[in-house]
């Protein structure tokens, strides 16, 4: 496995993290994890030295922390934690509290490695800021509940460039792969975190499995004219590795 320095974070992250969005599940049921596939799989990627692993409070109807938690206990302190403050719950600045100390027992965790304000958008952003969330992180910093502040994002590349520049954010998450080098943030924005000295995490590189499982036959066809032995899923994430290898971490 081959790591990357995270930005101005000093810890080195995997070039590959595991999301924990989209595990096998029981009778195509998203809330119930099948923990018989799903443990062997987190295994394996510990077993390949994979540091970065990624939930939510909403993955898999809210499942997904607590079956990470339970299954990553006995590896904790040679792995990275990251989840997600949920900005549609937070009612209140109480709520944010409430929901972080929710996470910590579910992940069976004191402190999460990287935590993140959740798919941001203009309108979230608005409302978390209206809340003092840029308190409660750094309060929740100062008594040792998360150690990074960053934030995952959906909305448009200006939305981004005005988020980054509200915060001393130390990294970001966002959509990008060879078929999204214009959507959301973007390159554009992927280069101004970068300048920023912020590690950027990719989510989707093979477009939710689409770029692996899903490409059209002609398309499929030009990639194996250029290489028969790489499949479409190494082609995807190539693109990431070679093309983001100066800029991320």
């Amino acid at each position: 496995m081959q790591y990357r320095k995270f930005g101005n974070t000093g810890k080195l992250v995997s070039c590959l993290g595991f999301g924990c969005m989209r595990f096998p599940v029981v009778d195509n049921d998203q809330n119930r994890i099948d923990e018989t596939k799903s443990i062997p799989i987190l295994h394996h990627a510990i077993e390949r030295e994979i540091n970065y692993f990624d939930t939510a409070w909403f993955y898999h109807g809210g499942n997904s922390e607590a079956f990470v938690g339970k299954t990553l206990k006995e590896f904790r302190e040679k792995i990275y934690l990251a989840s997600k403050l949920p900005p549609s719950e937070i009612r209140e600045y109480s709520d944010m509290d409430r929901i972080l100390n929710e996470q910590l027992r579910h992940l069976l965790t004191d402190y999460l490695d990287f935590y993140l304000l959740h798919a941001l958008n203009k309108g979230y952003w608005n409302h978390l800021k209206n809340l003092n969330v840029i308190g409660f992180l750094e309060n929740a910093v100062k008594d040792g509940r998360i150690q990074h502040i960053g934030f995952s994002f959906h909305d448009d590349n200006d939305t981004f460039i005005d988020i980054i520049d509200a915060y001393d954010w130390e990294f970001c998450q966002i959509q990008y792969n060879y078929m999204d080098t214009e959507h959301q943030a973007g390159q554009t924005g992927l280069n101004y975190a970068s300048q920023k000295g912020m590690g950027v995490i990719i989510m989707e590189p093979l477009r939710g499995g689409k770029l692996a499982t899903a490409l059209s036959k002609e398309a499929a066809e030009l990639l194996k004219s250029y290489s028969p032995e790489r499949s479409p899923a190494a082609w995807a994430l190539r693109f990431y590795g070679t093309s983001l290898r100066s800029q991320l971490y």
